[in-house]
């Protein structure tokens, strides 16, 4: 298994590139298509390893057989603890040493092809701009945004029920009509402002990216999580339709025994 040894990124933003791919991949893997992968990740075979790559997609199987591999190797054996410990936490794990994965394998094509000081330093910032897999998974990072964004929220039962109705429409954001405020031009600017900032730090519950004002977004409705509705195959015409939405996450979670 070469993980997709054979593209070979040569500069800063051709290894971010590659990066990303993987990297969206791996929360494919550990999101939206998490219920293939519990399957996938089966105790009775041999160590597997969970790889992203370059092109957005993910596969479980088993390591290189070259000694030293061709790239870095994801963490091994990862299917044997699937069965003894809560499946968030057995998540969570995998997602940890698919972080640490990624970045051997960002710095490994930057030692390759001799990526100077300068270069490093702007490859790390580029990959430290996104969210971790782990916070994606773990939803750390909504959550940090969510404290943040409750300090400046309105008090009151009424602010409590719009802000439900909101969640359980389909939300695109950046294209709801604006209020008609007569005298108050400038209050309103700044409202539309503190909104838009407030959105702008939402990341996505599938891909770990951040809200854009030309794209469709959907809430969760069991996890508050929001999601493009690319990314989890909604489409504003089908959100429509839909009273109470679950992500893929929520509706494949099974009853704990």
């Amino acid at each position: 298994m070469d993980g997709g040894a054979h593209n070979n990124p040569r500069t800063v933003e051709e290894v971010f590139r590659d990066f990303k791919g993987r990297r969206n991949g791996l929360i494919k893997a550990l999101t939206t298509d998490v219920e293939e992968f519990f399957q996938r990740c089966d105790p009775e075979k041999e160590n597997l390893c969970l790889y992203g790559f370059p092109s957005d997609q993910w596969e479980v199987n088993l390591p290189a057989e070259e000694v030293p591999p061709e790239l870095p190797e994801p963490a091994l054996g990862i299917n044997f603890a699937r069965d003894g410990m809560q499946e968030k936490d057995w998540l969570a794990l995998v997602a940890v040493h698919s972080d640490a994965w990624l970045l051997s394998v960002a710095f490994y094509f930057g030692a390759r092809f001799g990526f100077d000081k300068a270069d490093r330093k702007r490859l790390f910032n580029m990959i430290n701009d996104l969210p971790t897999i782990f916070e994606v998974v773990t939803g750390a990072a909504k959550k940090q945004l969510k404290d943040k964004s409750s300090v400046t929220n309105h008090s009151g039962s009424k602010s409590k029920s719009n802000s439900k109705m909101v969640k359980k429409l389909p939300f695109l954001l950046g294209k709801l009509p604006k209020p008609q405020v007569k005298d108050d031009d400038e209050g309103l600017d700044e409202e539309e402002d503190e909104e838009e900032d407030e959105h702008g730090d939402t990341l996505c519950g599938a891909c770990g990216e951040n809200y854009a004002s030309d794209e469709f977004w959907i809430c969760c409705d069991i996890c508050e999580r929001w999601f493009h509705g690319k990314c989890v195959k909604i489409t504003p015409a089908r959100a429509e339709h839909i009273k109470h939405y679950k992500c893929p996450s929520c509706s494949n979670k099974r009853p704990r025994p």
